[in-house]
């Protein structure tokens, strides 16, 4: 989808790779399904502060995991970057991941937001919470994710399409802490309410509440922390129209989920592809995940931007964040059955 122009350098480098002696070693090759502006600025200040080159290709997860099973020990690539750990848990079942020690990553991320065996670590989070039309919902009537299946709310959601990792993986979560059933009866109940057929991405549900189209909306923090630090006229129109509204808070919290990065099987940098995701879970790589991308610091005792912070602090799930990909086909066949566009 982003695979641009710069496949045609991204290309050279990785020849360059293949042939490089120890001395010109000092490089990582980083496949990154995040948009350029939301990762290449850490990696450039990586680069200058270390001399190691990072060489970007950017695409979607699914290109660049087929992309990864396609080039076998061949791949010029050392380190996955990637959203969602749905993505994540796939990458790793596709084999293109390979486990690895860090005591430096076990400090930075905590149990619950990486991978048991060390194939993936997450580098940010994202709540996915309720968002709510100030002028037709008090704060007072939200309280979970499941009381939105109730028939009061008939009509008024929000959300985007079962085909939505994001949506995936917050029903996983309910399989993991509920079961199926509770977690199926949830999914039609919402699929029930819904204002309008699921269309368009996170930012298009808010704003659908912002016109009116529907009174909540279900959607990631970040898009919405975004859209409040933007200088756009229709942005700031939206969110002062917007409330934001963390679920589940009396039990067992909001769902959270990451964008994280492991090492690939193929690497040839391995040692350099390590030092590069150690570096993304330190203090300054979060800081500025939490000040310019407005989503929430893995490594605990970083400070949120200001934005997030206005929200207030909330009580986030601790489940275990590999279970959202080991329950995503779980996930989409309840949809499926409640018919969840």
């Amino acid at each position: 989808m982003r695979l641009h122009a710069r496949l045609i350098g991204f290309a050279v480098a990785a020849a360059t790779v293949a042939g490089a002696t120890a001395v010109q070693a000092a490089e990582v090759n980083v496949y990154s399904s995040r948009q350029d502006h939301l990762i290449k600025p850490l990696l450039d200040q990586y680069s200058e502060s270390t001399g190691v080159q990072v060489n970007l290709l950017s695409g979607s997860a699914e290109q660049l995991i087929e992309r990864l099973k396609n080039e076998g020990a061949n791949s010029p690539a050392d380190v996955l970057i990637t959203v969602d750990v749905g993505n994540l848990h796939s990458a790793k079942m596709a084999d293109v991941l390979q486990p690895i020690s860090s005591p430096v990553l076990d400090s930075n991320v905590p149990a619950n937001y990486r991978d048991s065996d060390g194939n993936w670590y997450g580098l940010s989070r994202r709540a996915r919470v309720i968002f709510y039309s100030k002028d037709r919902v008090q704060p007072s009537e939200l309280s979970t994710y499941e009381a939105l299946a109730g028939d009061e709310w008939k009509g008024r959601i929000c959300i985007r399409s079962s085909g939505n990792i994001y949506n995936q993986s917050l029903l996983a979560a309910m399989i993991a802490t509920e079961g199926e059933e509770k977690a199926e009866a949830w999914a039609k109940g919402i699929a029930e309410n819904m204002a309008r057929q699921p269309q368009g991405g996170d930012r298009d549900q808010i704003k659908a509440v912002a016109a009116g189209e529907c009174d909540v909306a279900i959607a990631n923090t970040y898009y919405f922390g975004n859209m409040a630090a933007s200088d756009n006229a229709e942005d700031k129109a939206v969110v002062e129209k917007i409330g934001v509204f963390f679920p589940n808070q009396g039990d067992r919290g909001t769902h959270v989920n990451l964008s994280g990065a492991g090492v690939t099987k193929a690497s040839k940098n391995k040692e350099e592809a390590i030092k590069l995701i150690e570096y993304l879970t330190s203090d300054e790589a979060q800081e500025w995940y939490a000040q310019v991308n407005s989503e929430y610091p893995v490594k605990p005792g970083v400070a949120v931007s200001p934005i997030l912070a206005s929200w207030g602090e909330f009580k986030a799930d601790a489940v275990q964040a590999q279970k959202l990909g080991e329950n995503n086909a779980a996930a989409v066949r309840i949809f499926d059955r409640v018919g969840w566009r």
